[in-house]
């Protein structure tokens, strides 16, 4: 079974750089065997941009924790964002309930 899982995954792909077929374990990280470039660069591109903006969303969400937030300040923001959690459970049931009740 490991060897058809082995086969299963393992493909080629045409190099966009050097026009060649390499190997390819459907990997975003795989390199061309013949040029070295990429062979998933737009969605390498594509991942790495996604990255940066789950990251820059999660530091934009008011109760993120810094690293240089004090403790008071983090046990703050842990309080906010668990009756925050509390808050959305509790709007999202009533919605649920209101859109159950007419059928």
């Amino acid at each position: 079974m490991h060897l058809y899982l082995y086969f299963y995954t393992m493909g080629e792909k045409k190099c966009p750089h050097c026009g060649k077929w390499s190997k390819w374990k459907t990997n975003i990280n795989d390199k061309c065997e013949f040029c070295g470039n990429y062979l998933s660069s737009r969605d390498l591109e594509y991942h790495e941009n996604r990255q940066k903006d789950i990251q820059a969303n999660k530091e934009q969400w008011i109760f993120y924790i810094k690293e240089t937030d004090s403790k008071f300040i983090a046990d703050l923001k842990k309080v906010g964002n668990f009756f925050y959690t509390i808050y959305m459970a509790i709007i999202t049931f009533l919605a649920a309930l209101i859109a159950a009740l007419p059928g």
